[in-house]
């Protein structure tokens, strides 16, 4: 089986005969039995694609942009790109990759705050056109070395403000002055381009005001002879389709009062989460037990000996697939490999932890579990939002490797829509996997 390392060319198992995700996870588990018990991942391409389906299914009117920070795995990429979808990168490595992956410059759209001045340099070489701008140094930056580029102007939001505690993008005070000194270095600005956190608790007021400043900006720039056709409401998408739903009840009706579809205005948005959260798995051995007498809270009824808790040590933690747990991520609890729990077990207050013994190694500090040995398994879900080959970035642990797999009804069901998925997925190749 071929990983992520191989060159950009993967094999992906097509589960037929019933076959499913679970009985990819057992079979690579019993291989690892057989060797050195490594973690690894097992990425369901079909999830990607249903999530698309969902997507053009709840939001028409907006046109996915991933972003690849999310997740940079080439076989996401080029999954979604063989899909239709546009790219925000961040860096040279992000453009690159997605360039690679036969992705044209024309839906490649460059943000960051602070770019470097190659970065820019390279943007131009490749004719990478659009290019987010937030303050009159960029301003200054990108008319010097890319004098031909389109700028989305990052507009300010409260809800943004409020999660990150500090200035980003401009005012729409500042506007008009950016617009002005945009018109007076020749430099093209297309549109605007603005942020709504996951967190955001009052959707509806947070994209009220974003829009209707975005709409004054629009029309600043108008006043300023600028052809602005381009809208991104950016992220904060957390992959839960009732979240989704949420936010097209807030934006659909201001849409349709700013921006129409008779205003030619192409509205765009930046589902990365929503995409891949729910996409990979990761499977990890236990390979250390350790019992303290330790007092904890009740809770649960169905609690025994509350006085012991478990440390189970893994073959992964923080400083590789865990690393998001380091920037205030929290870790949701595991499944235990092929585990059923009966009404009459015991389950007991645990903790996981990587390898290393560090204390800041604590993948999970609390929850319940029933009684692991050394060499069992836990499969952790939606770890999709990991950057893969990033998993074991931080240690000196070889890369984990990446198992890719999609069902038959997945595969045809894009097919059938008209993704001839088989002829744009130029590094795949399909083997039969049956139950």
């Amino acid at each position: 089986m071929k990983g992520l390392a191989d060159n950009h060319s993967y094999i992906v198992e097509l589960l037929e005969g019933g076959a499913t995700l679970e009985n990819v996870i057992d079979g690579h588990i019993c291989e690892q039995a057989l060797v050195e018990k490594s973690a690894f991942v097992v990425g369901d391409l079909g999830a990607l694609m249903r999530k698309h389906v969902c997507w053009q299914s709840a939001v028409p009117r907006l046109q996915p942009y991933y972003p690849v920070k999310c997740n940079r795995s080439p076989a996401v990429i080029e999954v979604l790109a063989s899909l239709g979808l546009g790219f925000v990168c961040a860096n040279k490595t992000e453009v690159s990759l997605v360039l690679e992956q036969g992705v044209p410059p024309e839906s490649i759209i460059l943000s960051g705050v602070c770019k470097q001045l190659a970065l820019i340099k390279y943007a131009a070489k490749n004719n990478v056109q659009h290019l987010v701008c937030e303050n009159e140094a960029e301003l200054s930056k990108i008319s010097r070395l890319h004098p031909s580029a389109k700028l989305l102007l990052q507009l300010t939001t409260e809800a943004h403000a409020a999660e990150t505690s500090m200035a980003f993008g401009f005012s729409l005070k500042s506007c008009r002055h950016l617009l002005e000194a945009a018109k007076d270095l020749g430099v093209q600005v297309v549109g605007v381009t603005f942020h709504i956190p996951s967190s955001c608790q009052d959707l509806q007021q947070a994209y009220t005001h974003a829009l209707s400043d975005a709409r004054c900006v629009f029309d600043m720039g108008a006043d300023l002879g600028f052809n602005m056709n381009i809208l991104d409401i950016g992220g904060g998408f957390t992959g839960l389709e009732f979240q989704l739903q949420q936010v097209e009840s807030a934006v659909r009706p201001l849409l349709d009062a700013y921006f129409p579809p008779m205003s030619g205005v192409q509205v765009l948005a930046q589902p990365g989460r929503f995409y891949v959260a729910s996409a990979f798995s990761l499977a990890v051995s236990v390979i250390g037990k350790k019992v303290e007498a330790r007092h904890w809270d009740r809770l649960t009824q169905g609690v025994s000996h509350e006085d012991t808790e478990f440390l189970y040590y893994m073959n992964e933690g923080v400083y590789g697939p865990f690393s998001h747990k380091l920037l205030g991520k929290s870790i949701a609890v595991p499944s235990v490999h092929k585990h059923a729990l009966c009404a009459e077990e015991g389950v007991f207050p645990s903790s996981l932890w990587g390898p290393t013994l560090d204390q800041l190694d604590q993948v999970v500090e609390r929850c319940l579990l029933p009684e692991l040995n050394v060499g069992d398994w836990l499969c952790f879900s939606n770890m999709g939002v990991c950057g893969l080959e990033e998993f074991s970035c931080l240690s000196n642990t070889p890369q984990l490797p990446v198992y890719y797999t999609v069902s038959t009804c997945d595969w045809y069901e894009m097919q059938e829509a008209g993704v001839t998925l088989d002829s744009a997925m130029k590094n795949f190749s399909l083997v039969e996997y049956s139950a």
